[in-house]
């Protein structure tokens, strides 16, 4: 890792030490009375702690560090999609090509830095290959929705989910051997929007924005969180390729973007009566509860800065 690197995260360790220090002041004030929101506060911070260390890891084995890392992270968010999906016999041969085809096909195809091929490998062949292979069974009962949520499925946790280390292929001019910072900037400035949300939302909500989706979430959370991860996401423009007003707007549209992910995915535990999708991260829920939103922002950004700042080629 570079000096910035090394920069930001030693800032992020700061603001968890602080978190920390105040999680830990607020439980002590608490005393022995249960504190629901105090207790999910900390577990919350604890995670962090775990999640940071983990990326941090990660980062320190360069490129092929992370798309490891969200190769592990797709294999677990698949497996929490799936688990909340009702399936039948004749859909196993599609969910074994999902899980050990599809999946270490598409990060092997990040690896080998063969864009062409892994933008539309899921979402057009594997697209195509998923309802065969479920077809081949025999079984029509309710076939639609069956393939669907296969389908489905791994365009959220796979696809979606592997834009991330896919920004480790984007060839920036004046921008070179930087690009771990681009994936911290996403995912810092897009997860910072949720909890600023949740911050602002306990502190000034008062209008639910989506009451049946989740009651949780308030306008007032909404704006708050949004803009002040958007103004956050300007101020450390210094380690992309983006100026501060750049950095601004694509703050504002990845916060935006991650608003609307978490809202549908909440819509689909909704469906299937769950509150969470697993309980893999004390204090998160499962993995697709902690990265729903980065599910619908990461391809959306990766085109963005691929398209804008990446030069086509003569």
């Amino acid at each position: 890792m570079d000096h910035n690197t090394l920069l930001l995260f030693a800032a992020i360790g700061a603001l968890l030490l602080l978190a920390s220090a105040i999680g830990w002041l607020l439980k002590r004030r608490s005393g022995d009375r249960p504190n629901p929101v105090i207790d999910n506060l900390n577990a919350r911070i604890n995670a962090w702690w775990v999640m940071v260390l983990v990326i941090g890891c990660a980062f320190l084995f360069g490129n092929i560090g992370v798309i490891l890392l969200f190769y592990c992270v797709s294999f677990y968010a698949l497996r929490e999609f799936m688990t909340l999906t009702p399936t039948r016999r004749s859909d196993y041969p599609a969910l074994v090509a999902a899980f050990y085809f599809a999946l270490p096909m598409q990060y092997l195809l990040i690896a080998v830095d063969w864009y062409g091929l892994f933008s539309i490998f899921i979402p057009v062949y594997l697209f195509l290959l998923l309802p065969i292979l479920a077809s081949l069974g025999g079984d029509t009962t309710r076939f639609l929705e069956r393939a669907s949520k296969v389908q489905w499925g791994l365009m959220i946790a796979v696809y979606c989910i592997s834009a991330v280390p896919a920004l480790l292929t984007l060839d920036i001019p004046g921008y070179e051997g930087r690009n771990l910072l681009l994936i911290a900037w996403l995912i810092m400035v897009v997860q910072l929007s949720d909890v600023l949300q949740y911050v602002c939302g306990k502190l000034f909500g008062k209008h639910k924005i989506a009451p049946r989706l989740s009651p949780s979430k308030t306008v007032e959370g909404f704006l708050g969180g949004v803009a002040l991860a958007s103004l956050v996401g300007a101020m450390l423009c210094w380690i992309t390729p983006f100026s501060f007003w750049q950095a601004a707007l694509m703050a504002l549209t990845v916060n935006l973007l991650g608003f609307a992910g978490g809202l549908v995915m909440s819509a689909i535990k909704r469906d299937r009566g769950v509150k969470d999708w697993g309980h893999m991260i004390e204090g998160h829920g499962g993995m697709l509860d902690r990265l729903d939103s980065v599910c619908f922002a990461a391809p959306i950004f990766f085109h963005f800065v691929r398209y804008w700042w990446v030069p086509p080629l003569a």
